[in-house]
């Protein structure tokens, strides 16, 4: 070994006690001779104090040391003088006192500077030298909280009766709303392979072969549009149970993610426990989302009856379309500027409404771009409903319910930004319940799985089927945290037959049933028990234990929002060779 401690570990304790440590130079310092350096590992950083009087060998070897040099060093612990100790080290009680340094590798200058959380450059820049801004501070602790949350799982799984089962990266492709990414195989030309969106059809064949309890921290692969909170490929905590039923399976996450937080993250804290439990509908006509941050008000009201006989043309014509009116009040913000509500306009507009209607609440009265039109009856009603005080600013929308719900909806979490509603620390967490099983796809003309086609309908609308397949209620359940999706889950189809009507719904042929899920078919016909489960993503957990803006930051080696890799350039084109034995022609 190249040393006998780390960096991070010594402490007063230790004085006296030769050590030898091995890392990377922090910063160096010259004071009269004496040269000071910050010597730097993953575990933290000590002060090795290079003194001429005391090795003038080690004063030699160190005389043109540069940061990011690696260098071992071997030295006598010592306490620091009084008055000198750093408080902002964890070592800074100590000093290591070089006896010997050797330099056993330079560095050239850095593109970045790695010490600080200043002055770093843009994102390209830091994936292109991933390696170098792993070594920063904040992104070590990222990796290391990464270690932590993936270990308790397989721990606390373990502890269930959970087996960790390993499934192929090399499948079939599957119908899970992304596109696939395709692997061309050698042996069969014309035939692909598809990396897995998900072990989805596996681990349920597990259950059929008797496995149970099953998990995988498991790596999947989606070719879809990216943004701050998405890869192409990403990492999930992937399990499934059988013989349950969905609050058995909700029960055991919510402990999981409960115990989790608290040995992992402890100044994290929840906002509630038990976990709130919402149907969809609700949570989009309270929230106007299915992913709702619930960390503060400004719920959406509706006050389609205040407003049922209106003079205000705007209102009286959303109801007669069918409409509804629905608002937020926006505290403290009665005093917009007609720039700010201008702009807030503009956001409403880009979520797709047609315009926006103001009412500020001033100790003058009412104000706003409804001011006029609102009579003053509907101004109480409005306020008795909403509870808006005076300072407050009252916002509507008016149009089609699911225009309205996500027009608001997206008004509310803007101004959880801009007034910084949501305490940081605080985890909302809250179960999402009661989908829709399907959806219409208006420009294919056809049924649409909302989740995914394995997902089990609610037995008692089984019969709709036939009658209205849009009222169909499926048994899947989301997991939700201050404003994103966690998880995605559900009880699974177990029986061949709702399986079969299932994939006739959705349009597809008996030769494509049979050649795209055959397999699946055929083993529920093997007594396959009933089974459900549930994906939580750990990129995502992690971004928000450790308050990252996005899950780039919490990923040892991403793609950037183009989803290149802009460090190994990659996608990249390959020899004809490859692609001749691959049986691969590039057309232009």
């Amino acid at each position: 070994m190249y040393k006998t401690h780390t960096c991070g570990e010594l402490r007063a304790t230790h004085a006296n006690q030769q050590v030898t440590l091995a890392g990377w130079v922090h910063r160096r310092r010259d004071h009269g001779g004496v040269i000071f350096l910050d010597l730097r590992d993953r575990y933290g950083i000590v002060q090795v104090t290079v003194n001429p009087d005391l090795s003038k060998e080690s004063l030699d070897a160190v005389s043109n040391v540069r940061m990011e040099w690696v260098l071992q060093v071997t030295g006598t612990v010592q306490k620091r003088p009084a008055g000198m100790q750093n408080p902002k080290m964890q070592t800074g009680e100590v000093e290591v006192i070089a006896q010997t340094v050797k330099v056993l590798n330079r560095a050239k200058t850095l593109p970045f500077l790695v010490s600080g959380e200043n002055d770093l450059p843009d994102e390209n820049t830091r994936l292109k030298y991933r390696y170098l801004d792993l070594r920063r501070e904040r992104m070590t602790h990222n990796m290391i909280l990464r270690h932590k949350v993936v270990k308790f799982m397989r721990d606390f799984l373990d502890k269930q009766n959970f087996i960790e089962i390993e499934t192929p990266i090399l499948f079939k492709a599957t119908p899970e709303g992304a596109r696939d990414y395709l692997v061309p195989s050698r042996l069969y030309p014309g035939q692909f392979y598809a990396l897995p969106q998900s072990p989805q059809q596996l681990k349920q064949l597990l259950m059929v072969a008797g496995m149970d309890r099953y998990f995988q921290i498991a790596r999947c692969f989606r070719d879809e549009d990216l943004r701050g909170d998405r890869q192409p490929e990403f990492t999930q905590l992937d399990l499934e149970m059988s013989f349950v039923q969905r609050d058995d399976v909700l029960a055991l996450v919510e402990q999981l993610y409960t115990e989790l937080i608290s040995a992992v993250t402890p100044h994290k804290r929840l906002l509630s426990s038990p976990w709130p439990k919402f149907s969809y509908r609700e949570v989009l006509e309270r929230y106007g989302t299915d992913k709702p941050d619930l960390r503060f008000g400004m719920e959406l009201i509706d006050v389609s009856d205040i407003f049922a006989r209106s003079d205000f043309r705007v209102f009286q014509s959303a109801i007669e379309a069918g409409g509804v009116i629905k608002c937020i009040v926006a505290p403290r913000c009665a005093e917009y500027s007609r720039k700010e509500v201008d702009a807030l306009t503009e956001s409403a507009k880009a979520l797709g409404a047609k315009g926006l209607a103001t009412l500020a609440v001033t100790s003058e009265g009412l104000k706003g771009t409804a001011a006029k039109f609102v009579k003053p009856e509907e101004a109480e009603a409005v306020k008795s409903k909403t509870g808006a005080q005076e300072g407050d600013l009252i916002l509507f929308a008016a149009d089609q319910r699911a225009v309205v719900n996500k027009v608001l909806g997206g008004l509310r979490v803007i101004f959880r930004d801009k007034l910084d509603l949501a305490d940081p620390d605080m985890l909302a967490f809250a179960w999402v319940v009661d989908f829709p099983m399907f959806a219409w796809n208006e420009e294919e003309q056809k049924w649409d799985a909302e989740h995914h086609p394995f997902t089990m309908p609610q037995l008692d609308d089984l019969p709709k089927f036939e009658t209205n397949p849009g009222e169909i209620l499926s048994d899947a359940y989301d997991m939700v945290c201050n404003g994103y999706e966690m998880a995605s889950g559900s009880i699974r189809i177990h029986r061949s037959d709702i399986q079969l009507k299932v994939f006739e719904l959705l349009g597809l042929r008996g030769d494509e049933i049979e050649q795209k899920f055959g397999h699946m078919l055929e083993a529920f016909e093997y007594g396959a028990p009933p089974h459900g489960g549930m994906a939580p993503g750990i990129d995502r957990l992690i971004m928000l234990l450790a308050d990252e803006p996005n899950i780039r930051e919490v990923i040892a080696f991403p793609k950037n929002q183009t989803g290149r890799d802009v460090m190994a350039d990659a996608p990249s084109e390959v020899e004809p060779k490859q692609l001749k034995e691959l049986h691969i022609q590039i057309r232009e």
